[in-house]
């Protein structure tokens, strides 16, 4: 299929693999770009149930994602720049939420509280240490 689209003049293909070695073999045979939908699965997967805390997770990068945590039960009282998430777990928060509420501009110093949802853009390692903290 790929090939075939290829000769019909396709501007862009982007093909499935599960393995390796036929990644290689769409992409020499005319795809742009291969993606492996049962492993990146599996990836959220185990990512989203390795804590209750974490809710949800974009991969938009190989070390970077953005995550939906719950505020960690120590955060809760505290702002972020009191907590300094930045420095300490090297994660940037850019957004808050509450209940149906999404705000990209919120306040730093302004409380968490317990029922407000964070987005935190970084890599699971500072994730991992803001959960086990």
């Amino acid at each position: 299929t790929t090939c075939l689209l290829k000769d019909m003049g396709a501007r862009r293909i982007i093909s499935r693999a599960e393995r390796d070695g036929q990644a290689k073999l769409l992409i020499r045979n005319g795809a742009d770009e291969v993606v492996y939908p049962e492993k990146q699965l599996a990836n959220w997967t185990a990512i989203r149930c390795c804590s209750e805390h974490i809710l949800d997770y974009i991969e938009i990068g190989e070390n970077c994602s953005i995550f939906k945590i719950s505020v960690p039960e120590g955060w809760v009282g505290k702002s972020i720049a009191e907590i300094d998430v930045r420095r300490k777990y090297k994660l940037n928060v850019v957004a808050v939420q509450e209940g149906d509420k999404i705000d990209p501009a919120f306040a730093p110093d302004v409380p968490l509280k317990e029922k407000q949802t964070l987005f935190v853009l970084g890599d699971y390692d500072g994730i991992k240490k803001i959960i086990h903290s």
